[in-house]
């Protein structure tokens, strides 16, 4: 089953994250500020699947309850359950061996955190579709996100004013506020206004540093001591000078190792 979910992993480009600003008329801080409170600001696990979360309330809404004695876990009545990373991949599976289709539809995937069942209403073909698009990179992980929030005009309004309470009701559902995803979205959203935008070389960097083993702390596109020390592991390995600096022949020798 790995290969469904497998693919490119390519890492977003300044020109895919160009195009999502242009599309959605938004100034870069706001898009930011939305993806990295819904995924830390990068849509792959370090085995290069797209990040998920399982929501099992929605799959038992959407298979009428008829798994919810037998698996609860994975089929309940209220969210939950939830064991991050790459144990979402563990839960679907388990759902998938009970309803694919119903299994696929009620995970959110990638970068946005799109949910299986809005593929169709997307311009996707279905759940498998969008996965299948949503595999190969962030740039179409991001046009996802697009799609989403321009097939939702109050959503639309609400992001471009920055109306942050509109944009987690719209995104994250009524009880956005269990989450304070309104809250989290305003203060990366001035973190990223006043403090400065991810640097994309150094944000590239530090997703094939993760897709090779070396853990920077996070894909940010922040220097900060993560970096620095998977930088110097990396190069030490690679016999390079351990500067633990993102120089042209370490970024160079990244690209060749990681393949993306």
């Amino acid at each position: 089953m790995s290969d469904l979910f497998l693919g490119r992993a390519a890492i977003l480009t300044d020109a895919g994250f160009a195009t999502a600003v242009d599309a959605l008329g938004v100034d870069a801080a706001a898009l930011w500020a939305l993806l990295s409170v819904e995924t830390g600001g990068f849509g792959f696990l370090a085995d290069r699947r797209p990040k998920i979360l399982f929501e099992r309330h929605i799959f038992s809404r959407r298979t009428g309850g008829k798994h919810d004695s037998a698996h609860p876990d994975i089929s309940s009545p209220t969210p939950g359950g939830y064991i991050g990373g790459a144990g979402e991949y563990a839960r679907l599976a388990a759902a998938m061996s009970l309803d694919r289709t119903a299994a696929l539809e009620n995970a959110s995937w990638g970068l946005p955190q799109i949910m299986g069942f809005n593929a169709a209403g997307l311009g996707y073909a279905g759940a498998e579709a969008m996965l299948a698009a949503f595999r190969d990179g962030e740039d179409a992980q991001l046009d996802g996100a697009v799609r989403f929030i321009r097939a939702d005009a109050p959503l639309l309004a609400a992001f471009r004013e920055r109306d942050w309470a509109g944009v987690a009701l719209r995104y994250n559902g009524k009880d956005y506020r269990r989450n304070a995803y309104d809250t989290k979205l305003a203060a990366r959203y001035y973190r990223f206004r006043d403090g400065g935008m991810p640097d994309m070389e150094l944000r590239a960097a530090q997703a094939r540093l993760t897709y090779l083993g070396y853990d920077p702390k996070g894909v940010d596109g922040q220097y900060g001591p993560g970096a620095k020390a998977a930088l110097a592991a990396f190069q030490q390995h690679e016999g390079l000078a351990a500067s633990g600096a993102l120089d042209p022949d370490t970024a160079e020798r990244l690209r060749q190792r990681a393949g993306v």
